[in-house]
């Protein structure tokens, strides 16, 4: 089949890398053309311009970081006019409900199909093929792009026809996860002034209470204060939890904790820790309590 691919960050470039084993014929684009390099290497084509990785694909696959970067390279960028009818865009980035709405509406006015697909993993989980894939679209582009998916992830979730069923629950689960960070960086924090190790005390509700991934991977991170490479961004995670936010005002849905997440990252922000993993959210409640690192 032959493929678009826009954004290579540490997402996207496992993706895109998986299909271009499974011996799609792949055409990339990044904002930093060096990212692109070792996709080539591999056989894909790289293209000029992200109308130029649309040009003639049957489906175009996007992992871009946020509303911003989506409306520049997807709705100004020249991408939908470079695609055929009947083509199908299948976006993997975390974007905001209104967003994914008005993605859904523009691309059915152009007879062009649209699935909304985020992804639970890491990079390494998405380079091993490994992800959750939350999908929703209209049936026949669903039908479409179903292989594809199946070579991305461990697992496809369905979610309906509503692209936005997809977005929210992607939203809603990054919530959860920036829950069970910030709970662990304050627990932590309380065992440390009495004494006791994140490591000790993480490997005990890690094993037990919360043997669950997330506890496992992030607790991991903050018992050895390992904040970098970053997985997950911190200032992804607060651009998330904002889109949280905005998702519950707009249904008025009271989530309280999701502001005290927002100030927590916004101050890591305020500190230079925007680049740390949101793993890193451990330090600020450890240095609001005069800990050191």
């Amino acid at each position: 089949m032959r493929i678009g691919f826009i954004g290579l960050g540490s997402m996207g470039a496992g993706m895109a890398g998986n299909l271009i084993k499974a011996g799609h014929e792949v055409t990339v684009w990044n904002r930093s053309p060096e990212a692109a390099a070792p996709l080539a290497e591999q056989g894909a084509k790289v293209a000029a311009t992200p109308a130029g990785a649309a040009a003639g694909v049957e489906v175009l696959h996007s992992m871009l970081a946020n509303d911003a970067a989506v409306r520049e390279v997807i709705l100004h960028g020249g991408v939908l006019d470079a695609l055929t009818q009947g083509a199908v865009h299948v976006n993997h980035a975390t974007i905001s409900v209104a967003l994914a709405r008005e993605l859904a509406e523009v691309h059915e006015s152009r007879g062009l199909g649209y699935v909304a697909a985020p992804v639970f993993g890491r990079p390494a989980v998405a380079a091993a093929g490994g992800l959750n894939i939350v999908a929703a679209g209209k049936p026949e582009a669903i039908a479409k792009v179903s292989a594809l998916l199946d070579l991305l992830g461990q697992k496809v979730w369905p979610m309906g026809d509503d692209p936005v069923r997809a977005t929210i629950v992607k939203i809603g689960g990054n919530f959860l996860i920036g829950a069970a960070i910030e709970s662990m960086a304050e627990a932590t924090t309380l065992t440390r002034a009495h004494g006791v190790t994140a490591k000790d005390f993480l490997e005990v509700m890690s094993s037990t209470l919360f043997a669950a991934p997330i506890y496992k991977i992030y607790g991991g991170m903050i018992a050895e204060q390992k904040y970098t490479p970053a997985g997950f961004k911190m200032s992804l995670g607060f651009k998330d939890i904002g889109l949280a936010r905005a998702a519950a005002e707009a249904e008025r849905v009271p989530m309280p904790f999701a502001s005290v997440m927002h100030d927590a990252m916004l101050e890591a922000l305020g500190a230079g820790d925007g680049d740390l993993d949101w793993a890193g959210m451990a330090r600020i409640a450890a240095a609001r309590a005069h800990l050191k690192d």
